[in-house]
């Protein structure tokens, strides 16, 4: 079929931005919207995108929303990892190294988790038959001095694959903690060896990725905020070793910085380290950048689940 001219788009785009009131709305809304729908209406033209297309993908937006599933569909996309791209790009304008890279956050955050001081249990509820995890090490400077009275704050899922708040089968926050570094900068705490998710099965992420051929599955992973008076906030996650879907991760986060060692303690050598029991052990440090007037915000404020009080 030919291709509806060029003339009748530009027209709908005229008609479209006539009812616009020149001293009313959010000047940088319409010029996003307006560059939008410009390029949507010519990508409808070039690709002839039917009516009933178009009302499918009205049906499939309506009901991603209902599923609350825009976050996952961000990162499935890739749409949350180009934001992390364009963030990368612009702290290298600025001159600034990130010896932590930073990498997607995830929708699936909960403010107001349990602090703690250097030490931290993860788990409300205990799994018995995970592998143990001691995770440990320091917030550090660009100059790999300590930064006292840093804020780490982890939070991963559950063997299941599913996070605490968002499964209503686990106690609040069970799997998220926050912990406050001493002056040494130290940090350390105890959970399980996580796993992989996949996207709800049949839901608006999981048929998105069936139809472009892809899987909606993310490798295990530990998430972190880090955070301090006078650094920029560092936005990461590290990936578990040898994950057989560490270079295949849906939501593109894997990044080889931010794949550390593990190391197996046996029962017997348990002790040289102060604890009880085998246990999987790894090491990391977190490497902050003091924040730059001049550079571009290091954090997003976007809406962020917490517990109602």
């Amino acid at each position: 079929m030919k291709r509806i001219d060029q003339k009748r788009i530009d027209q709908t785009l005229e008609l479209i931005k006539s009812q616009e009131r020149e001293d009313d709305g959010n000047p940088r809304v319409k010029t996003i919207v307006n560059r939008l729908l410009k390029e949507l209406f010519n990508v409808m033209a070039d690709l002839d995108i039917t009516s009933e297309e178009m009302w499918k993908a009205c049906d499939w937006l309506t009901q991603t929303g209902k599923n609350n599933e825009f976050g996952l569909v961000f990162a499935g996309t890739g749409i949350e990892k180009f934001i992390d791209v364009m963030m990368d790009w612009e702290d290298e304008q600025a001159g600034i190294e990130n010896r932590t890279p930073r990498t997607i956050e995830g929708p699936l955050y909960v403010a107001g988790a349990p602090v703690s001081t250097s030490y931290a249990e993860l788990e409300t509820e205990v799994e018995p038959h995970a592998e143990r995890l001691f995770m440990s090490g320091v917030v550090c400077d660009e100059n790999k001095k300590p930064i006292p009275d840093a804020l780490v704050e982890v939070w991963h899922c559950n063997l299941n694959g599913l996070y605490s708040h968002f499964d209503s089968s686990q106690p609040e926050f069970n799997l998220r903690r926050a912990i406050r570094v001493g002056e040494d900068g130290k940090y350390e705490f105890k959970s399980f060896i996580p796993v992989g998710y996949a996207c709800p099965p049949n839901g608006s992420t999981d048929t998105l990725m069936q139809l472009l051929g892809r899987h909606g599955s993310r490798p295990a992973h530990i998430h972190f905020f880090i955070s301090a008076p006078g650094y920029r906030k560092l936005t990461t996650q590290i990936n578990i070793e040898n994950d057989p879907l560490i270079n295949e991760d849906f939501a593109f986060a894997t990044r080889p910085e931010l794949v550390p060692p593990i190391e197996r303690i046996s029962a017997q050598e348990a002790a040289k380290y102060g604890k009880q029991e085998a246990f999987a052990k790894i090491e990391f440090n977190f490497n902050m950048v003091k924040e730059t007037p001049k550079a571009a915000p290091g954090e997003n404020h976007r809406v962020r689940a917490a517990i109602e009080a």
